[in-house]
């Protein structure tokens, strides 16, 4: 599943494509993702233009003077910018034509994805307005995150995935973090003390920075904007590295199932 490594990619990767650029048709070949894509988008879109593209969370944020497009890449969308001239495959459902020749093209082979359309402030979406803080701003602390985990007594890899308490942080990456982190994933959250959430923090926003630089996370269906894949995988300590050495200590690596989500940890490095 893109994660918001993978999001952000996406957004660098479309915007310069597409804004201020004049929408001259919406095209919906299929129009049952997660929730139906808006039929209205056909009538509402041509003859305006995006004017900012943003992002909250894993959501993409396209807006434009009559209201915000919502996008959602689900369990394996991805957006390409294309040349009009080039055909649609078999599972790209939703695309967008500017006056500039290029297309907006949404892929998602299982089509868990999501295409939206609001007039409201989207802070106010309900699929938004509950969302923990971006954990690369400011607002993502070591003393948010202590205070938010005191009543909580869940496994720290369930609570920092938990996008009502910071989003973002996606099964790698938390993987990732925690072993960085020298935490054990089922270690709860209630008894980490203040100075190992600071530690936990710093290499959060450290990995995904380096992720979003890498251009995200290669997975079996992720791809930028351009079609190129994610090259953060290359770098991954302990994601997927089951029964193989630990490259810190060299013992093997553990893996367990956690909310149905693959966790791998080191059960000498993490405590």
């Amino acid at each position: 599943m893109p994660e918001l490594p993978e999001v952000e990619t996406s957004r660098r990767g479309i915007e310069p494509h597409i804004i201020n650029k004049k929408i001259i048709n919406v095209i919906i070949r299929q129009k049952k993702l997660r929730w139906p894509i808006p039929v209205s988008l056909k009538k509402n879109l041509p003859g305006d233009q995006i004017t900012s593209v943003s992002r909250r969370g894993k959501y993409l944020l396209l807006k434009t003077s009559k209201g915000t497009l919502i996008i959602h890449l689900g369990m394996s969308g991805s957006l390409h910018i294309v040349s009009n001239k080039i055909s649609a495959e078999k599972h790209d459902h939703f695309e967008i034509e500017f006056s500039n020749g290029k297309l907006l093209r949404l892929r998602d082979p299982r089509r868990f994805g999501a295409v939206l359309w609001t007039r409201q402030d989207t802070s106010k979406h309900k699929l938004i307005e509950k969302l923990g803080p971006e954990p690369l701003t400011d607002e993502f602390t070591a003393d948010y995150l202590y205070q938010a985990s005191r009543k909580r007594k869940i496994a720290i890899k369930t609570f920092i995935m938990n996008s009502h308490i910071v989003v973002g942080v996606g099964n790698i990456y938390a993987n990732e973090a925690l072993f960085t982190a020298g935490i054990h994933p089922k270690r709860m959250s209630h008894r980490i003390s203040l100075a190992r959430y600071q530690q936990l923090v710093e290499v959060i926003k450290k990995i995904l920075h380096k992720a979003i630089e890498q251009g995200g996370t290669t997975l079996r269906d992720f791809s930028s904007a351009d079609g190129k894949p994610g090259y953060f995988q290359q770098k991954l300590n302990i994601y997927g590295k089951v029964d193989q050495p630990c490259p810190i200590c060299n013992q093997t690596v553990k893996h367990i199932r956690q909310q149905q989500r693959s966790t791998y940890y080191c059960s000498h490095c993490q405590n």
